[in-house]
């Protein structure tokens, strides 16, 4: 067994480039879909000092099994999956890769949303059968129109400046926002179900904002609208969506988080037109994945750096 502190990685890998940050620490990897189970036996086995956070959730079960654990480092920027309070309760910090995949979140949203404009998925299916519908078929142009961007943080601002870039007003809403750039006018969430003609969710999902796009926020909407989400799927009712987009109230949904990850067979959405779904990738990257693993690694180098000299004199 390795003398080296130990990290357990709550994923199958980690980029080459946070690995090499790692050097001096026996890295431990959990799996592609690691329970709390095999999270509590693996920090039992290792004791480690750091846990990075891919998959799975972290709750207080797996810090007891780590007496040595001094911060979770989430490979990502959403820390909805670690549960804060428990791990303030045993002075375990918590520090996320904010900003690591910004670009490649916003690009899905952007995605999505244009997905949903123009009718991309259906064209493509109805073109691929046979089918020529320029007679009859009329997209969305969102030059002119509305979207609002509620959560105006690393993602929310990048998504934004791509849908101004596109002629869009922007309306936002973030409590937390500060110096905001010109073309983001800060809204009160009222306004943005009021005046969006498309609807982009880009905030961390919290107690109190769980189930924010529900049958009554929805039903404030114009008719029409577009809802995009690659932020966590928990921020909206999904049977309320389900109901809106087939009355006709939401247009179109871009989806790519969702309640329950991953989703199973049978779930209300698939088959359903005007569900344009994709299976939480927004951040999956090549390029994201190395800004990620680098900075879940630095982060947590930094957490143990200020806590050598403390252990050392103890």
């Amino acid at each position: 067994m390795s003398t080296n502190p130990a990290i357990i990685v709550t994923g199958a890998d980690l980029a080459q480039q946070a690995l090499g940050l790692l050097t001096g620490y026996e890295v431990i990897y959990a799996g592609k879909t690691p329970t709390e189970d095999d999270l509590v036996a693996l920090a039992r086995q290792h004791d480690p000092v750091a846990i990075i956070v891919r998959y799975g959730k972290v709750g207080p079960a797996v810090m007891d099994a780590a007496p040595s654990l001094k911060v979770i480092s989430k490979h990502g920027s959403g820390t909805d999956t670690i549960d804060k309070v428990a791990a303030q309760a045993r002075g375990i910090q918590v520090v996320a890769a904010v900003g690591a995949n910004a670009a490649a979140v916003a690009e899905q949203a952007l995605a999505l949303l244009l997905a949903c404009a123009k009718s991309v998925v259906q064209l493509d299916a109805r073109m691929h059968a046979g089918h020529w519908d320029k007679a009859t078929h009329k997209s969305l142009e969102l030059h002119g129109r509305t979207v609002g961007v509620v959560g105006l943080g690393a993602i929310g601002l990048r998504f934004a400046k791509m849908a101004d870039a596109l002629g869009m007003r922007v309306i936002g809403f973030d409590p937390f926002a500060q110096n905001l750039p010109d073309y983001v006018q800060c809204v009160p969430l009222e306004t943005i179900w009021r005046e969006a003609d498309a609807v982009s969710l880009h905030c961390p999902l919290t107690d109190d904002n769980r189930g924010m796009l529900n049958a009554a926020t929805l039903a404030q909407c114009k008719r029409g609208v577009i809802v995009v989400n690659t932020a966590r799927g928990g921020l909206i009712d999904e049977a309320a969506l389900l109901a809106a987009v087939r009355s006709g109230q939401v247009m179109a949904a871009g989806l790519d988080s969702f309640a329950v990850e991953p989703m199973v067979a049978g779930h209300p959405f698939q088959g359903e037109k005007n569900f344009i779904l994709s299976p939480h990738i927004g951040g999956v990257t090549s390029d994201a994945y190395v800004n990620m693993g680098v900075g879940a690694a630095t982060n947590l180098l930094a957490v143990l750096a200020r806590e050598t000299p403390a252990m050392r004199a103890a």
